[in-house]
């Protein structure tokens, strides 16, 4: 058995679950974008933790320790579905600079209600994200990726409703 042979025998098997190499990409490009929304924001949620001051301070704390905590624990199954798809997950402050459709934190800590209002943009902005990938997951048939985007996209929506609700008079 020559070196070539070799090479190919202990290759791993090309990926086949159903879904197309060209349907794969697309979704794995959404989600890499779900995935540079979700940590940016949850970086943004983590800073505004530690940085609220004010007279809400202890609601706000609290509430945005549960919203980044969430969060933290929303970019594993985001990033594993990439790898599942078959494709390399973002990992890197510059992917994620690039991929994201949110801004970085502001440099100087806003004042509260100015956080929150950012985090309203900030949920809702990743929950336009997460429907802009659902078009491409339901074309493919790929419920996986479907149920991952409903479940973010509940959580998003529900967020961006209880923050916003916090700025009415």
């Amino acid at each position: 058995m020559g070196r070539d042979e070799m090479a190919k025998n202990k290759a791993a098997p090309a990926l086949d679950i159903g879904i197309s190499h060209k349907d794969r990409a697309a979704i794995a490009a959404g989600l890499s974008r779900l995935l540079a929304d979700t940590y940016t924001l949850y970086l943004t949620t983590h800073n505004f933790h530690w940085n609220v001051t004010g007279p809400m301070f202890n609601t706000l704390h609290a509430m945005f320790m549960a919203q980044y905590t969430e969060l933290w624990n929303a970019v594993d199954p985001i990033a594993e579905r990439i790898r599942s798809l078959g494709h390399a997950a973002p990992g890197s402050y510059a992917q994620f600079g690039k991929l994201s459709s949110i801004a970085d934190a502001p440099a100087k800590p806003p004042k509260a209600m100015e956080m929150v209002r950012l985090l309203v943009a900030g949920h809702e902005a990743v929950a336009r994200t997460a429907r802009s990938v659902f078009p491409v997951a339901a074309k493919a048939d790929d419920q996986p990726t479907a149920d991952l985007l409903t479940q973010r996209l509940d959580t998003h929506e529900k967020t961006a409703w209880m923050l916003r609700s916090l700025l009415e008079a």
